[in-house]
């Protein structure tokens, strides 16, 4: 599907529905939907399965099972969670169709559906919007790392295009988004002011911003934006000044930011302007991108340049979310942060911790972005695990922005240690939050930490005890590539670890002996196969483990990114020199903290001689055996391939 066939779907009024509906958490017995509105709304809602008798709500019904936040003036965000009285059949096309009316019309209001405010979100053939329940999983998409400005097609159009081609019978289970779903840190200036023309129409409170030049948001928003010149804006302090800054090659790279921080989105607003716009269509216009005189002005010949390249490539973007939410809306979605959904290298250092959070603007930043994945993200996966006196504590904290209740929200988000989730498929899935339970090094605090602290490792191996087969979410991949974690801990030695994100699960001895110990109990399950993104490139190991025949059968599937890639030539040559270092035969293995284990990489089918990295953006599509282990792994693209590893390959040879 070449970007020229993209439908372009930008409107000049903003529509009743700004994003959704997403497909969420969905059961036999329960199904959960996620909606933005511009108005507050009463709902209604039919579900006509093929094989059972149509299930009406009632808006009287549906108000005891929505839960609705004002977060400004015009947005309204929806968390419809229904336990059903019959359980739906397994296996066929449920179709839904979700009314909404204006919540003060009186008592006769005009109904709108899907036709109304979203009448590109069907599929060919089809009447209305469905899914199709699937408890067992046989086939899932997953992906991570979709940067809007990034020079490359949206994975997530391959997702609806596979959709498109096959009979909802043959759909996977679910879309699984294993981290990065948007770019906190790292936005391209046209973006930023596409947020700002959005969160100019939709009043949003004011928000006093602490510590920062600028001092409030409507400031950030209009008058003084700092297009390129956020990092300006990004707190350092005397105090911490030798944590705030690594130094290589001239180049400055702030703990609290990536190298990219110059549009860093700041406020609430932005954040949640941010969520509205890499889902929907709805909240673009035709001239979202376009500058004002003065702000060209402001800017240099160079930063106009790069404007332009990049308005380009987000129109592009803008272009394919009819798909995108047309996506979201069919296959339920499962996901979870990683770095870049707050800030890179979020809590990559006990250090970094302590510069960040005690300074209060940064602690502001990444507060603001947890507060947005938890009512975009996080209240989807698993809306049980929050409290109406939660979801009240956001509402107050959205009407008072930078007050003392916004500030309190922080804190307590901070101390939420409840991200995590599993979802009772089968086998099960098991998604694991690798960024706020972390073994701080008891080395050093430069040193960095773990990806899960010995608490949650331990929560962990409870959670596998008893399953003969699991699907399990790591952001970051478990098995990595030895020679990128061999840089990253030399890195690390030389006090440098923020300059290479040494963030794997072999950088803390802890969480490694930990992890290892974990495959080797007695009653783990037989079968892993391990989801990860974050790295931007894709590739399959197989892993067992030395001298235990009866050991697990583990499986690393990394697909990343949805919308990024690595550098092509440094991958390139990085995937060359692991196989040379880390032969077969080599002693470097036996330095590793992997040296009990024999490592399988497998070949993506188009892999020149030796190599084993794909470095392609798309999405990934595995599917399981009945006994949980992977019959097929294929990368799918924009452009219509399928290029599949050859997980069944007689000539892969162990690490």
């Amino acid at each position: 599907m070449p970007a020229s066939e993209i439908d372009v779907n930008l409107d000049h009024t903003l529509p009743m529905v700004l994003a959704g509906p997403l497909l969420r958490a969905v059961t036999a017995k329960s199904i959960t939907l996620w909606l933005a509105t511009r108005q507050p709304v009463q709902l209604q809602l039919d579900l006509t399965p093929d094989n059972a008798e149509p299930i009406y709500f009632s808006a009287q019904q549906m108000q005891q099972y929505t839960q609705s936040i004002r977060c400004a003036g015009k947005l309204f965000l929806q968390l419809i969670h229904i336990p059903l009285p019959q359980a739906l059949p397994e296996g066929c096309w449920i179709g839904y169709d979700l009314r909404l009316a204006n919540k003060e019309a009186g008592p006769q209001p005009d109904w709108l559906g899907w036709q109304q405010w979203a009448p590109d979100l069907i599929y060919p053939d089809r009447s209305s919007p469905g899914f199709v329940i699937q408890t067992k999983l046989t086939k899932l998409l997953h992906g991570s790392c979709r940067k809007p400005h990034f020079a490359s097609d949206d994975g997530l159009l391959a997702a609806d295009y596979y959709l498109q081609q096959h009979p909802p019978e043959q759909w996977p289970a679910l879309l699984l988004m294993s981290g990065d779903q948007i770019y906190a840190d790292d936005v391209a200036a046209p973006m930023l002011k596409a947020i700002h023309q959005l969160i100019g129409q939709l009043d949003f409170a004011d928000e006093s911003l602490p510590c920062s030049v600028v001092s409030q948001s409507a400031q950030l928003h209009t008058s003084h934006p700092y297009y390129y010149r956020r990092d300006s804006l990004l707190p350092k302090t005397e105090a911490s000044q030798a944590v705030l800054t690594q130094v290589f090659k001239g180049v400055k790279k702030p703990v609290f930011t990536s190298d990219n921080a110059r549009n860093h989105l700041i406020s609430l607003a932005e954040m949640l302007g941010m969520y509205l716009l890499v889902w929907s269509p709805a909240g673009w216009q035709t001239d979202a991108t376009e500058l004002s005189t003065e702000q060209a002005n402001a800017l240099s010949a160079e930063q106009q340049q790069t404007y332009q390249t990049q308005q380009k490539i987000i129109h592009q973007f803008a272009a394919g979310l009819g798909k995108v939410r047309r996506l979201l809306a069919h296959l339920p979605s499962a996901m979870i942060f990683d770095d870049h959904d707050v800030t890179d290298d979020w809590n990559l250092t006990a250090q970094w911790e302590q510069t960040a959070y005690n300074h209060d603007f940064s602690r502001r930043i990444i507060g603001n972005a947890l507060i947005s994945y938890l009512l975009c993200q996080g209240w989807g996966n698993t809306p049980e695990k929050f409290t109406p006196e939660l979801l009240h504590q956001a509402e107050l904290a959205f009407s008072n922005s930078g007050s003392v209740k916004h500030q309190q929200l922080i804190t307590d988000l901070l101390r939420f240690n409840q991200w995590h989730y599993q979802w009772p498929t089968e086998p099960p899935l098991l998604v694991l939050d690798t960024r706020t339970r972390r073994w701080r090094s008891e080395i050093a605090l430069g040193k960095p930490s773990g990806l899960l602290d010995w608490e949650a490792i331990t929560e962990l191996q409870q959670d596998l005890i008893g399953h003969d087969a699991v699907v399990l979410v790591s952001p970051a991949p478990v098995f990595g590539v030895k020679l990128i974690e061999g840089i990253q801990k030399l890195f690390t030695f030389f006090g440098k670890p923020l300059l290479v994100d040494a963030e794997n699960w072999m950088a803390h001895r802890g969480t490694a002996y930990a992890l290892m110990n974990l495959f080797r109990h007695p009653k783990t399950p037989k079968h892993f196969v391990i989801l990860s993104g974050d790295v931007h490139y894709s590739f399959v190991y197989e892993v067992n483990l030395r001298g235990q025949q009866d050991g697990p059968d583990i499986w690393q599937i990394t697909s990343s990114g949805l919308k990024n890639q690595f550098p092509v030539k440094l991958l390139d040559v990085l995937d060359r020199l692991n196989r040379w270092l880390y032969s077969p035969r080599s002693p470097l293995n036996w330095l590793t903290k992997r040296r009990s284990m024999k490592i399988v990489p497998h070949k993506p089918d188009n892999a020149k001689a030796g190599e084993r990295l794909l470095n392609q953006a798309g999405i990934g599509l595995v599917e399981l055996h009945s006994d949980g282990s992977p019959k097929q792994v294929v990368q799918l693209t924009v452009q219509g391939q399928a290029i599949a590893f050859n997980i069944s390959e007689d000539d892969a040879r162990w690490e």
